[in-house]
């Protein structure tokens, strides 16, 4: 069976998709969002395997402005409707999984997105328009796809002897079938972790092994990296009970009866030893499911093939109209921002139907205009840059614009990711300024609890504040002009006139037409 074509076809109702069929449901498109489960964010059921969320919930900030919450509120969605929020399902702040999974069946219960679910999509080709054929035999027409599928496979790294290995995705739980027993757990991410730790108290000895050493998201600001709340196990290595962190690569592994031989090639020396374990565990991560793309509408892949390739504006560099939303977006910021995480992907979302409404249904960018007075102009950013959980949420990657016309009036984009913001429809050809808050570059070579390195460098506003901070960024047709950090505020309120304020302000007025100022 063959539908008639439709203008948006969303793959996917996890987070993203759901966020997606969200706006395109509110601005009443021609739209339909498939899902091969029986229930939205199905991923959320199996993982993490351990059921404890490391997305923050925090309902208690002290704050009324329920704009301000979401910078604390790292689960919900994004609607016009404050009590859609994840923050009413528990006040624990890291919750259970299970509770997520009824937040995102409530919620497309209660805003109405279309979604059909039990449709397996099977493969997706073009020819003038997308042909997206299913499990059950309907193949469904649409002029534009949208794949919000997340990372639906195991990356399963090149190691002879792998396939031996149990995985993350379906290895036991129940930490009682480790007792005595040796372990080694391939991978230094959370996953691994989250699995070392749910063993410490049962598994004779406990080997966490990977080439790349340890990043901390307490230093990186990513939140992908581990997360304190699953570096219990460091404790038992660093005070010698019986684990290890091992940098090491493996040569191969190999079955001899009931044991796993493994052969490991250390990084730190010249050294290749050969270790005994009872069980082996692979928690490497996640990779994109391609094998629903045939070759007509393939998508050039990057990252080990493990995501697509795509354009600041979430298309496909070799498949018009194919755009990504979601965790495969990551791609875009690799260990940078939060592009693969839903507190910052659901900002991404947001502006990827915005870009969808610019380009198929010719509406503006969403903002304000401003008048000719750079007082006043530095009012409205700084009230975007004190309130806005996008600027906040997606540190770096999203940005405010603000274009000056030649009659000084001005016009401020709002939440443009900064790579889109040079365009000509954004502002490239034009003198503009794009405002967003981030971190300081030198942050993940520093140590933020090491004393010794000094503090006395970050009250210089000249400086690159370590910690989040306004930036505000000029450029005249295209090319950068100038950078001026604002400095960092303890409490994160940035509305000091003189610090704040008046630097601002005074950017806008050396922009402004000498009339204007």
């Amino acid at each position: 069976m063959m539908t008639e074509p439709i203008d948006y076809l969303v793959i996917g109702a996890g987070p993203a998709g759901l966020q997606l069929g969200y706006f395109l449901e509110k601005t009443g498109r021609d739209y339909l969002v498939l899902e091969a489960e029986d229930v939205p964010g199905a991923y959320f059921r199996r993982f993490p395997r351990h059921r404890q969320l490391i997305s923050i919930n925090k309902p208690h900030t002290g704050w009324c402005d329920s704009e301000l919450n979401l910078r604390m509120d790292w689960n919900s969605l994004l609607s016009d409707d404050p009590e859609l929020r994840f923050t009413r399902y528990s006040e624990e702040y890291f919750p259970n999984a299970d509770l997520l999974v009824d937040y995102f069946a409530d919620f497309a219960a209660q805003t109405g997105v279309r979604i059909q679910y039990g449709i397996r999509v099977t493969g997706i080709t073009r020819d003038g328009h997308f042909h997206v054929s299913t499990q059950d035999g309907t193949t469904f027409q649409a002029r534009r796809v949208v794949v919000a599928t997340g990372l639906a496979l195991p990356y399963v790294p090149d190691i002879p002897g792998i396939e031996l290995a149990e995985s993350y995705n379906d290895v036991s739980v129940d930490p009682h079938e480790f007792n005595d027993q040796r372990v080694l757990i391939i991978g230094k991410g959370n996953s691994a972790f989250e699995t070392a730790d749910n063993l410490i108290a049962h598994a004779a000895i406990i080997h966490v092994l990977g080439p790349k050493p340890l990043t901390f998201a307490w230093r990186t600001h990513f939140a992908g990296d581990l997360r304190a709340v699953n570096n219990n196990f460091l404790d038992t290595y660093q005070l010698k009970s019986q684990n290890l962190v091992m940098d090491a690569t493996i040569d191969r592994i190999e079955r001899h009866g009931a044991e796993f031989h493994v052969t490991q090639r250390y990084l730190r020396r010249p050294k290749v030893m050969t270790h005994v374990y009872d069980r082996v565990i692979v928690c490497t991560g996640f990779k994109m499911d391609t094998t629903i793309f045939t070759d007509s509408a393939r998508p050039r892949l990057a990252l080990n093939d493990r995501f697509a390739e795509i354009t600041p504006a979430w298309e496909s560099t070799t498949v018009p109209d194919l755009f990504f939303a979601g965790t495969i977006t990551q791609v875009l910021d690799r260990r940078k921002y939060t592009s693969s995480v839903l507190h910052g992907f659901r900002y991404s979302t947001r502006a990827l139907h915005r870009f969808l409404e610019q380009r198929y249904e010719g509406l503006t960018w969403p903002g304000q205009d401003l008048p000719a007075d750079a007082s006043a102009v530095a009012d409205a950013v700084l009230a975007r840059i004190n309130r806005s959980s996008g600027l906040w949420n997606q540190f770096g990657f999203l940005g405010d614009v603000l274009v000056l016309h030649d009659d000084g009036t001005s016009r401020l984009r709002e939440e443009v990711p900064v790579e889109l913001a040079h365009r000509p429809e954004f502002g490239a050809g034009q003198d503009y300024l794009i405002f967003n808050v981030e971190y300081g570059s030198g942050y993940p070579e520093i140590d933020p609890f090491d004393i010794a390195a000094g503090r006395e460098w970050e009250d210089d506003p000249a400086n690159e504040s370590l910690y989040m901070h306004p930036v505000v960024r000029r450029y005249r047709a295209g090319e950068l002009v100038s950078v001026t950090h604002l400095p960092e505020h303890a409490y994160n309120k940035w509305t000091d006139p003189e610090k704040y304020h008046e630097p601002v302000r005074a950017i806008v007025a050396e922009m402004l037409p000498a009339g204007f100022r």
